[in-house]
């Protein structure tokens, strides 16, 4: 692997003093990305068991995902590489330096993700959009409204680079904070409760809940992806540092505000009325059938259009996002991973996987999902979180990193408690799946 490129490289890129807040927007995609329906509903699952309890485990969570993010951007800026050209370096390589035991875990996981995924993302922007068009002449099943989004996703990522998608990804964001911090409004916090969830408290029965909630929210491979779409942006060098910094910390405290809200509707309106949810995506169904109940259908519909904002734009973010990642990995397979048009935005590998993302998990969308299958995909998306996090450590520590932006105590704290996070839960998660 060739050396970064030096400093001269990225004068003509360097930002303007003073304009840092209107470059903000990587941040943005990765937050949104990263949160989808599930995670709205398993905020909303624990306000509704424990009230404001577990308010601070949603906050740590949000300041472990500042930190995994950071970690991504300060490797891709410090470096001028890509996170798959660090996990590339990571050990001897086969087949002509093409594969190390990073890249191969990376593939099969890609690969067998992508399927699973697709057929769960159609399916939770489906949800809303069936239930809004119930009892109207397009009222079409769940399936049919799935495949609609999945087409409609990859229309909008074949079609537009990342200036356009940027836009609309930050569209859904504003649709879903109206929404969402509406939603919190309407039901009245009860600020002093607010208050004392800030102290970390387990309630009987809510270790492994809070666990999950710290390493779940706003966690996937998207965290990866952050480092692309930081090069989609046209920000290189270490001059950048300051404004990814920024970046990151915006992007995540507008997650942090989701969870937050999500978590006062559930305990405002759900656990001091003993109100039980579905689980999965389907809760947040049940959500709006307690909301047109209690303040009307108004306020039942504009749940679902914030529902169907997080949950497409999680599609979305996934179909840009593991699309360059999947690039990337394709370009190393065939020893062109220095030629830019083989790995970016409309290479022949982003769009072949664009459409194994749509069109090959339709097929799941018409049977019970095999079970061999997804014990496979549960434990390799278990295995991803602290894939990703022992390997930044790796990463950021080394001399494949310039001294000056190596991590130091903190980020190796963070990064050390996130790994080990994820490591307990990739264990509960394998030993559920295989019980």
């Amino acid at each position: 692997m060739t050396d970064a490129p030096e400093d001269t490289t990225f004068a003509d890129t360097t930002p303007a003093p003073g304009s840092r807040w209107r470059l903000i927007g990587p941040g943005i995609v990765a937050a949104a990305t990263g949160v989808g329906a599930g995670d709205l509903i398993a905020t909303l699952i624990a306000g509704s068991m424990f009230g404001y309890a577990l308010l601070w485990a949603a906050v740590a969570g949000t300041l472990l995902k500042i930190s995994l993010a950071e970690a991504v951007g300060r490797w891709a800026l410090a470096s001028g590489r890509t996170i798959f050209d660090g996990w590339s370096s990571l050990g001897p390589g086969w087949f002509g330096g093409r594969l190390n035991w990073a890249s191969v875990y990376f593939g099969v996981y890609v690969v067998l993700w992508g399927f699973v995924y697709g057929a769960t993302a159609m399916t939770a922007s489906a949800l809303p959009v069936a239930a809004l068009m119930d009892g109207t002449a397009m009222a079409f099943d769940l399936k049919t409204w799935a495949m609609i989004c999945g087409v409609v996703g990859l229309v909008l990522v074949w079609f537009n680079r990342y200036p356009v998608f940027e836009k609309l990804m930050t569209g859904l964001v504003a649709v879903m904070f109206v929404t969402v911090i509406g939603l919190a409004v309407i039901v009245a916090p009860d600020l002093p409760a607010l208050a004392r969830g800030l102290i970390p408290t387990l309630p009987a029965g809510s270790a492994f809940y809070t666990l999950g909630l710290v390493g779940g929210v706003g966690g996937t491979i998207t965290l990866a992806a952050y480092g692309y779409w930081i090069g989609e942006k046209g920000w290189r060098g270490p001059a950048w540092m300051r404004v990814m910094r920024l970046d990151n910390r915006v992007g995540y405290a507008v997650t942090g505000v989701f969870v937050i809200a999500m978590l006062i509707v559930g305990a405002e309106l759900l656990y001091a009325s003993n109100i039980a949810l579905s689980s999965g995506d389907r809760g947040l169904l049940d959500l709006d059938d307690v909301l047109r109940e209690r303040f009307g259908d108004t306020v039942g519909i504009m749940f679902l259009v914030g529902f169907f904002a997080a949950s497409f734009s999680s599609l979305i973010g996934v179909w840009h996002g593991v699309s360059l990642m999947f690039a990337d990995f394709w370009a190393h397979l065939r020893g062109c991973a220095d030629d830019p048009s083989a790995k970016g935005e409309g290479s022949p590998a982003f769009r072949g996987y664009l459409l194994w993302l749509t069109f090959p998990p339709m097929v799941l969308l018409f049977m019970d999902r095999p079970f061999g299958l997804i014990v496979a995909y549960g434990a390799l998306g278990a295995l991803f979180m602290p894939f990703l996090a022992l390997t930044l450590i790796w990463l950021l520590n080394s001399s494949r990193t310039p001294a000056e932006w190596r991590s130091h105590w903190l980020s190796n704290g963070m990064l050390a408690a996130g790994g080990l996070l994820f490591c307990v839960l990739a264990g509960r998660e394998l030993m559920g799946l295989f019980r």
